[in-house]
């Protein structure tokens, strides 16, 4: 007798050892992503919350650092950050909420994929659910600050606030996953969340800030990218690392 599989009326079988192997995981984490992403794409509660407090920090901003007959771009930024990482708060306060109620999330650890596969997924899903609110505050940044942006300087923002944005993703969701029996989830989560993203955020302000200088210093600019690289890389490995622990206490 085997643990790996367990019998049915009809004589049918059903393999519950999870699957491990780079290519299953991956398919599994794709998974589990389309299917928060499905859920949220008929209840669009958390994209339209993310999105609107987004575009009202923005909105905000813009006028509290309006200086004569136009806004400060200096400050565009540090507005865009701050914009996404409270926007995207929201949403990680969330990604595991439909798993807590009736205790699903036992459900989802007992299913036969590997855990590093639910915490990609997950992560997936709220990495999905950022490029949404983004796609709504930056241009709402570059129209309420006036920033004049060329193709290419605006193609370079947007590949540093998506390096932001899976150094962001990644960290939030396993805090979301330690957090998901905590009765003040979402205050903890705040609490925790921010200290810990503040280089990703600190070095995205930088890399951001440089783009929109009048003359890009690209020496300066690789050496923040880099180190955007290199944070996603340690967060992503330590959190595959301790998601298991994390959730089966």
């Amino acid at each position: 007798m085997t643990d790996s599989a367990s019998p049915y009326s009809d004589g049918a079988t059903v393999d519950r050892k999870p699957r491990h192997g780079p290519g299953t995981v991956l398919a599994d984490a794709w998974t589990i992503a389309m299917k928060d992403v499905r859920v949220e794409l008929r209840s669009k509660e958390i994209l339209l919350t993310m999105g609107y407090f987004g575009f009202l920090v923005v909105f905000v901003f813009a006028f509290a650092f309006y200086r004569g007959d136009a806004p400060i771009s200096a400050v565009s930024a540090g507005i865009l950050w701050v914009a996404i990482a409270f926007a995207g708060t929201l949403g990680l306060g969330r990604i595991f909420e439909r798993e807590r109620e009736g205790d699903c999330i036992r459900a989802l650890l007992l299913a036969p994929v590997a855990r590093p596969a639910i915490y990609l997924g997950k992560a997936l899903g709220v990495f999905a659910f950022m490029l949404g609110i983004e796609a709504i505050v930056l241009p709402s940044v570059v129209f309420f600050f006036n920033l004049p942006l060329d193709p290419t300087r605006l193609a370079w923002i947007g590949a540093t606030v998506l390096l932001g944005t899976i150094g962001y993703t990644v960290v939030g969701t396993l805090l979301a996953a330690m957090l998901l029996r905590a009765r003040a989830q979402d205050v903890l989560l705040a609490v925790v969340f921010y200290p810990l993203i503040l280089p990703v955020l600190i070095v995205g302000v930088k890399a951001t800030g440089a783009l929109l200088e009048p003359e890009v210093v690209w020496a300066e600019l690789g050496v923040w990218l880099r180190l955007l690289v290199l944070f996603d890389i340690v967060f992503l490995v330590a959190g595959l690392w301790i998601f298991e622990p994390l959730v089966m206490d």
